[in-house]
């Protein structure tokens, strides 16, 4: 069985990882780096509750390759807050206006919402719901969620 030496940057921190040529990014996320704010939902890249950004782009960690981000840039959600623990807007307004009711797809809906804000800062709720319709909430807070992102969105707009 093969294996790649990676070297790779997760949220700030570079990193250096040999792993198999089967491991999945979700496996190297969670059980080799132990960032386990990475959920596996459905592992077929339909629920969204895996949600992290390579290089900007927003993926599925469950169908990603590890050898696939060898020299990328990895964004997960132990990644948004900053590193005194100061959570970021879209944080604080899931929290403030019900963006969570069990949490099981709160870091994937973070992760979605964060790179929605990143193309759009002031979206529509058409857009939103576009937008996030691959991150599904089986708790039904879809609302919540939508008022969140808005809520973010004008807190950024207010402080620029």
């Amino acid at each position: 069985m093969s294996r790649h030496l990676l070297k790779f940057s997760v949220n700030g921190v570079a990193r250096e990882v040999e792993v198999p040529a089967e491991r999945l990014l979700i496996d190297l996320l969670r059980e080799d780096l132990a960032l386990t704010g990475t959920k596996e939902g459905c592992s077929v890249g339909v629920c969204g509750a895996c949600s992290v950004l390579v290089d900007g782009v927003l993926l599925s960690a469950c169908l990603l390759p590890a050898f696939r981000v060898d020299g990328t840039e990895i964004r997960t959600v132990e990644g948004l807050a900053s590193k005194e623990g100061r959570l970021t807007p879209l944080q604080q307004a899931f929290i403030d206006h019900g963006g969570f009711q069990c949490g099981i797809c709160t870091p994937g809906q973070l992760m979605a919402a964060t790179a929605l804000l990143g193309e759009d800062p002031h979206p529509t709720d058409e857009t939103i719901k576009h937008f996030m319709m691959g991150n599904l909430c089986r708790c039904t807070g879809y609302q919540g969620i939508i008022r969140s992102i808005h809520a973010a969105a004008d807190e950024g707009a207010a402080r620029a």
